[in-house]
């Protein structure tokens, strides 16, 4: 979890001038806790309490700056934000010796105020601590959501709604396109994001937002979607300093309640409608998993009421789904319209598979598109959606490559400076899909190759891949079987990345849209 992010200049100066006691009483308790263990290499240019959070507040996403220490420090360091410390792990071995011999010592969750804050008090499942309540939810969520079974029975929502976001991106095609140009200016990252909000919310849910072209409520959704991945990806004073929480220095604790209670109001609503459906015995009741979850959890679950619970849940697997499938939605189209081969390759491929007189493609189809996974696969390995893992935190003392790692250690993989080691990928900064159907063929993405983890591994791993391989292979498939595209001006696209705890493309992905298939195609169906 990328929980750095800027820390101001007025934060820094308020830090320096508290008093000289916590300086001198943080410092030895550091010296005696350091002194009698093997640790791992600490990274230059700590300040005194702060520690590295300087280094990580710079111009520069943070993976990058990690990136860079890691050139410097070896390929597991340690670096100190405040009265914290943190490994930062940059090696595929090392890592996977993390997820493998010491997962279960590594397995809980950091109690950051971010995710106190923004995830109902750690009730989320990607930031509840290890324990009986993780294990209970996220076996729910698996079997009721997440199984192959219950994703198969889901395939025509997918499906629908894939079709139905296309035929909005037609439409609206058709409404601007001049007399002199059948070429029309859209702006992709934010079509990719109603796409996939619409599938999650009509699988969670139940029901579809307006796009965001037409719908005001989606542009406000969005604006709380993107408020919560910023400051998940935070780390405020107090999460460094414990004892300077009251201050909250900066202002961050109060957006985040703010964020919080605007995103509770909503999934209330949510479930406020379903209490009622269920209350009118409406026979539909249960068809998405909010109203399973309703049925089937009625009591609390260890410290979280029921009702949290739920909110908690669905609403997590919303925010999760969403924003990471569009991510990397968003960057796969950037890639491919900076490498017209690969783009001019992978429509060849589905004229050869699906065909153009036929105007969707099915889940089925994408099986036999393996040009177009392995586009997904690389862009996964350049753009991994949190270049950051998700932060571990360990629950017991273990030893990891020779050094001793207290419990209370936070850990971190540099997933961007796994998937980009020069020991293991030919040109790894280039954009190279045919590696996945040559001398990499064999990898995948499922947590089974360390090499290659964009989502994690171990016990703490994504439950949701499946869902995202589905949903990004479809809707990959279909935008690009249905339209051509362009830059403006036929110039490269800005691949600047954004701050947070995921990282989207930091600007708009504005491109020229235009039919690709025979007009009787789209006329007879559409």
């Amino acid at each position: 979890m990328d929980y750095f992010h800027s820390v101001t200049p007025t934060s820094i100066v308020a830090i320096i001038a508290f008093p000289l006691l916590f300086l001198f009483s943080f410092l030895s308790i550091s010296r005696r806790n350091t002194n009698s263990k093997k640790t791992a290499p600490e990274a230059g240019g700590a300040w005194p309490i702060i520690g590295h959070l300087r280094l990580l507040g710079g111009p520069q996403p943070p993976h990058i700056s990690l990136g860079n220490m890691a050139d410097q420090y070896g390929r597991m360091l340690t670096i100190k934000l405040g009265a914290r410390r943190a490994l930062v792990v940059s090696s595929w071995e090392i890592a996977k010796d993390c997820l493998t011999i010491h997962d279960k010592a590594f397995a809980t969750r950091p109690k950051a105020v971010a995710q106190e804050l923004l995830s109902y008090n750690h009730a989320m499942i990607a930031t509840a601590p290890y324990g009986p309540y993780w294990r209970q939810m996220r076996k729910f969520a698996t079997v009721e959501l997440l199984s192959n079974h219950r994703l198969n029975l889901l395939k025509h929502v997918r499906e629908s709604e894939v079709k139905t976001s296309l035929q909005q991106l037609y439409q609206l095609w058709n409404k601007k396109k001049s007399s002199n140009s059948d070429k029309v200016l859209v702006e992709m990252k934010r079509w990719f994001g109603d796409v996939t909000l619409n599938v999650i919310l009509m699988i969670v849910v139940g029901k579809r937002i307006p796009n965001s072209y037409e719908g005001v409520e989606t542009m406000e959704w969005k604006k709380s979607v993107d408020e919560f991945f910023e400051l998940s990806g935070k780390i405020v004073v107090a999460d460094a300093l414990p004892f300077l929480r009251w201050f909250d220095i900066g202002g961050e604790e109060k957006r985040m309640k703010k964020v919080s209670k605007e995103l509770d109001q909503l999934v209330e609503g949510w479930l406020r409608e379903h209490k009622e459906k269920i209350a009118e015995n409406e026979a539909n009741s249960e068809e998405d998993f909010m109203g399973v979850m309703l049925s089937k959890l009625r009591d609390d679950v260890e410290e979280h009421d029921a009702n949290t619970v739920n909110k908690a849940t669905s609403l997590s697997l919303v925010l999760a789904a969403e924003d990471t499938t569009s991510i990397t939605m968003t960057w796969a189209l950037a890639l491919l319209l900076n490498n017209r081969d690969a783009l001019n390759k992978v429509q060849q491929e589905l004229d050869i598979h699906v065909g153009k007189d036929k105007l969707l493609v099915t889940e089925s189809d994408t099986k036999n598109l393996m040009y177009l996974q392995s586009i997904i696969k690389e862009t996964l390995r350049l753009y991994p959606p949190a270049p950051l893992s998700a932060t571990h935190e360990a629950i017991e003392d273990c030893t990891v490559d020779g050094y001793d790692v207290s419990a209370g250690t936070w850990l971190i993989f540099n997933l961007h400076k796994i998937h980009r080691d020069p020991h293991i990928w030919t040109n790894p900064s280039e954009f190279r899909p045919e590696r996945f159907m040559t001398t990499h063929r064999d990898f995948d993405v499922r947590g089974q190759n360390f090499e290659l983890i964009p989502f994690g591994s171990g016990r703490r791993m994504c439950p949701g891949i499946s869902f995202a391989l589905q949903v990004l292979q479809l809707t990959l498939a279909n935008v690009l079987h249905w339209f051509e595209f362009e830059t403006p001006s036929g110039e490269a696209v800005d691949m600047h990345e954004a701050p947070g705890l995921t990282s989207p493309k930091a600007t708009p992905l504005e491109v020229y849209i235009s039919p690709r298939l025979p007009a009787f195609v789209y006329t007879s169906t559409t």
